[in-house]
């Protein structure tokens, strides 16, 4: 059963556009041109992923963004014309799975939406043991594989692995891996970059070239997703 995007967007150009390129790629696509007429939407169908535009003429997209987050855990990509880091953190903390900013490549935004539904799809299964490319993470003895080999990791750079492969393909922010690991007050950025630094020494074969754990500047990281 082919997969239901919900296009939240005012822009009927953009719109039309979008809605050709989803159908083609083979989702149904229903479209809401405010934020009332999304939250209506949701109440009569069912919704598998979310694009969701922040200039909305009624509700400010952040806000939607936040009422959809208390209501659903539905993938959810924003795909907004603002494109400061404080927008793109804001946008993730508050739940966004994804952010693009346009204008955008329409392969690029079709992958990104794949990236949300396999994540989505890979939690609900809740499975112990998540294999991305060479990399093996195992839940239940809280260890990490490379090719089958034990990759010895310090309890913090487990607790940073850990939570990257529960957010396999979406960036997690500075603010969210700080929170997790080391409390909601730990502040110190430093500590961070040297744990990733470390991790990077251990898993990727080119640091400087990372193949796994991708810097997304003045956001976060992510976890490329090789399934």
């Amino acid at each position: 059963m082919n997969k239901t995007v919900l296009l939240i967007e005012d822009d009927p150009n953009i719109a039309d556009f979008m809605e050709v390129v989803l159908r083609k790629a083979r989702y149904q696509t229903v479209t809401a041109a405010t934020g009332m007429e999304a939250l209506t939407a949701f109440q009569k169908i069912s919704v598998d992923v979310i694009l969701l535009d922040l200039g909305l003429p009624d509700i400010d997209g952040m806000d939607l963004l936040s009422i959809i987050r208390k209501r659903m855990t539905t993938p959810l990509i924003v795909i907004s014309a603002r494109n400061s880091e404080s927008e793109k953190v804001k946008a993730l903390d508050l739940g966004a799975d994804d952010y693009v900013t346009k204008p955008f490549g329409t392969n690029e935004l079709l992958a990104r939406i794949r990236t949300a539904l396999r994540h989505h799809s890979s939690v609900e299964m809740a499975s112990s043991v998540i294999t991305n490319k060479a990399l093996t993470l195992d839940f239940d003895k809280q260890q990490l594989y490379k090719d089958g080999v034990e990759i010895h990791l310090t309890k913090n750079e487990y607790r940073i692995m850990a939570i990257m492969f529960q957010h396999l393909g979406k960036v997690v922010t500075y603010r969210t891996l700080m929170t997790e690991v080391w409390g909601p007050y730990g502040d110190d950025s430093q500590i961070l970059r040297v744990n990733m630094s470390n991790i990077r020494k251990k898993i990727e074969t080119d640091t400087l070239s990372p193949e796994y754990l991708i810097t997304e500047i003045g956001v976060g990281y992510r976890l490329k997703d090789y399934r």
